[in-house]
C-alpha cells in the first residue's frame, strides 16, 4: 500500500505540474476578446469593439479542448507506466488534473493582458481596440481534465488491463459444467 500511495503521490504532482504547460498554451491559442476605450462625461468607459463577438466563448472553448487533450495524453501516460491501475492512481489521476487545471486557469491569467482595462485603455487611446483579461468564463472547464482522464484510463484499463483470475480455475477453453437446460450449476 506504500508503493501505490507514493505512485499516487508522484501523479498528483507530475500531472498538475503538467498544468503550467496547459496554461502557456490557454495564454497563446485563445483568441483576444477587444475591447475598445472611450471618454463620457470626463470618464473613461470600456465596452466590447464587437457586442456579438463569440472571442468570449472561444477562450472558453479553448481551455476546455486544450484541457480535454491534457486529460487523454495524462491518462495514457499513466497507463502505460502502471497497467494495473488501482484506486489511489485513480484518485491521484483526478486529483492531479484538477489541480493541473486550476494552476493552468491562473497562469493564463497571470499571462494574458492587465485586469485593469481602464489603464490599459488609457494607455492605448481613445477608441483602439486592445484585448481583454483573459477569463475563464464557464468554471466547468476546470473539469475537462480530470474527467477526460478518468474516462480515458478507465476505458484503457477495462480494454488492456490486466484480467482477473478465472473463478471457476479452470483451463482457458475448457468446457463449464452445465446443469439443465444448459445453465451452469449454482
Amino acid at each position: 500500500m506504500k508503493t501505490e500511495l507514493r505512485e499516487a503521490a508522484v501523479v498528483v504532482v507530475v500531472v498538475a505540474l503538467f498544468g503550467a504547460l496547459l496554461g502557456v498554451l490557454w495564454w497563446r491559442l485563445a483568441p483576444g476578446v477587444p475591447l475598445v476605450g472611450d471618454v463620457v462625461d470626463g470618464s473613461w468607459v470600456v465596452y466590447f469593439k464587437d457586442s456579438e463577438g463569440e472571442q468570449a466563448i472561444g477562450v472558453d472553448g479553448t481551455f476546455t479542448l486544450l484541457a480535454l487533450a491534457f486529460g487523454l495524453v495524462s491518462a495514457f501516460a499513466v497507463f502505460l507506466w502502471r497497467r494495473r491501475g488501482g484506486v489511489p492512481l485513480v484518485v491521484a489521476l483526478a486529483v492531479g488534473g484538477l489541480l493541473g487545471a486550476l494552476l493552468a486557469w491562473r497562469v493564463g491569467v497571470w499571462l494574458g493582458p492587465t485586469d485593469d482595462v481602464i489603464a490599459h485603455a488609457k494607455e492605448v487611446g481613445k477608441g483602439v481596440a486592445f484585448s481583454a483579461p483573459a477569463e475563464l468564463g464557464a468554471k466547468g472547464a476546470l473539469l475537462a481534465w480530470p474527467l477526460a482522464a478518468l474516462v480515458v484510463h478507465l476505458g484503457l484499463t477495462a480494454l488492456f488491463g490486466p484480467r482477473d483470475a478465472d473463478p471457476y480455475g479452470e483451463a482457458q477453453g475448457a468446457q463449464q459444467p452445465q446443469g439443465p437446460y444448459g445453465v451452469p450449476p449454482a
